[in-house]
């Protein structure tokens, strides 16, 4: 059949087709190179919280970094939810459901520290402690004071308390309502003192870090006497080994020995394993006891705040009322809790 020189119809279409082919499968290829990237930044992602999750529940602090990290668990529990989402909306089945099972173990950590639990009825003397971090004797000295005539403060555990700290708080007044006191001034950090309405007797109940964790019996009169110890172990992020070494300093609580109370910053949250020991030796955390121990005391300004200042009451102690209260000046907001004795 004779043509006109034209190409054929059919002809031009075979030539559109082998020339579209090698862009399509350019286009897959790059394509399936996304998905293994992305796939690969969700598990990468989600590795180190399986890891951080791990360490939480064998109960091993590890080195400085994971030390640092645990103190973020609640924190990782949002975070591994959020990439459950992110995992399951872009359909990478496995990765969300790690993720998504790592938020379940997160939440069965940390949810329970949210509610408050009964506490014992009892009848003795109700004794109110609270505890500041004075960041190298920067807290506002008025704001202390005021914090004492409004929550009727019995004892006061000051750390990082300076030289200067002290004359400035004698300035606001704190030693006419608190009129007895064991005090050890230092430079920076290493300063710590008891502070108290009731007669003070100096103890040694902290090892070798006595003098930076001072401890006294306080006389609440009526035969009643408490131990109160001004705790501030070393910060891990400086040294891990003294802040094992010191916290190992504090006492034991046990029916030998009258109500003891340990209140500071001890440098640790529920998710470090060494101050979960010292629970064990006799102690009820008053934050937990009142459902506030997810509210945080300390930040740096860059981390979230993370609830590292406590106050540890004697097992056969009740908790009657616990708060947080924050202190201009400070890195660490001040903590508040009234303790009903047997």
């Amino acid at each position: 059949m004779e043509t006109d020189g034209t190409p054929p119809v059919i002809g031009i279409l075979d030539v559109m087709v082998i020339e579209e082919r090698p862009p399509v499968a350019v286009r897959r290829t790059h394509g399936g190179a996304r998905g293994k990237l992305v796939g690969g930044l969700l598990i990468g992602a989600v590795v180190p919280f399986a890891v951080l999750t791990a360490l939480r529940l064998v109960g091993y602090d590890g080195n400085t970094y994971t030390i640092a990290a645990l103190a973020l668990t609640p924190y990782a529990g949002i975070a591994t939810l959020v990439l459950a989402m992110l995992a399951l909306g872009l359909r990478r089945w496995w990765t969300g459901t790690v993720a998504l099972v790592l938020t379940f173990t997160i939440a069965a950590l940390v949810l329970p520290r949210a509610f408050e639990n009964e506490q014992k009825a009892l009848g003795g003397k109700h004794v109110r402690v609270m505890a500041s971090n004075m960041l190298g004797g920067g807290a506002d000295p008025d704001k202390i004071v005021g914090y004492v005539k409004e929550h009727q403060v019995d004892v006061l555990s000051l750390t990082e308390m300076t030289p200067e700290a002290v004359t400035a708080l004698d300035r606001a007044g704190l030693f006419q309502l608190l009129p007895f006191h064991v005090l050890h001034p230092g430079e920076w950090a290493v300063g710590s003192g008891l502070v108290s309405k009731y007669p003070l007797t100096p103890l040694k109940l902290s090892g070798d870090s006595n003098r930076k964790q001072p401890s006294a019996s306080v006389d609440l009169g009526g035969g009643v006497r408490i131990e109160v110890v001004a705790v501030h172990p070393s910060a891990p992020m400086w040294d891990r080994h003294e802040w094992v070494a010191e916290a190992k300093d504090l006492p034991y609580a046990d029916a030998e020995h009258d109500i003891r109370i340990l209140a500071g910053d001890f440098n640790a949250t529920f998710d470090h394993s060494l101050f979960r020991e010292l629970l064990t030796r006799g102690y009820v955390d008053a934050a937990d006891q009142k459902g506030s121990a997810l509210s945080g005391t300390w930040t740096n300004g860059i981390v979230p705040s993370v609830p590292i200042d406590h106050v540890l009451a004697d097992k056969r102690a009740a908790i009657a009322d616990f708060k947080v209260l924050e202190t201009p000046g400070s890195d660490h907001d001040a903590v508040y809790a009234e303790i009903v004795l047997p």
